[in-house]
This record gives C-alpha cells, structure tokens and sequence, in this order.
C-alpha cells in the first residue's frame, strides 16, 4: 500500500514527517533517507499496534492474506433460458 506523508522542517533543519493515512504515524530525520526509513517503522509499528488491539477486540485470530478482485464486464449474447425445475 502506498502511503501519503507531510513533511515539515524544523527550526534546527530536521525533517518531521506524518502519514495522513495513519495520523499516528509521526517520525523524525536529519535527511529524507532517514526519515522514510523512520517513517517506515512508525508506520509498522501503527499496524501492528491496530491488529493487536483488533485481536483483543474480537477475542479471537486471524491471519491476513493479500486479496486483489478484478472485474472484468462482459456483455452475455444468446443465452439459453433455464427451465423451471419442480421438485
């Protein structure tokens, strides 16, 4: 997933940066490298926080798998029409 974060420089010239996605997600940096690199395990530790307090919610586990849906339209010609089944 991608994440959009603000950035801001401090008065003594470091970086601030916070995820607008995850507005908990806030870190610091001398340079950009490391504050994306800082960002990155805010950003982590954000999501694991939420998915333990998930857990302790619902009582119970789960396991998280990537899921990508594609639809694709399609314009169905000449269809047979089923016939009514009695039972």
């Amino acid at each position: 997933m991608e994440y959009t974060i603000r950035i801001e420089k401090n008065k003594d010239g470091w970086l601030t940066g916070q995820c607008e996605q995850l507005p908990q997600a806030i870190s610091q940096g001398e340079n950009m490298e490391e504050l994306m690199e800082n960002m990155e395990d805010a950003i982590e530790t954000v999501l694991d926080y939420m998915r333990e307090e998930y857990i302790k919610k619902h009582k119970y586990r789960y396991t998280i798998n990537p899921l990508t849906i594609r639809y694709e339209a399609k314009r169905i010609i000449n269809t047979p029409k089923r016939k009514p089944v009695h039972a």
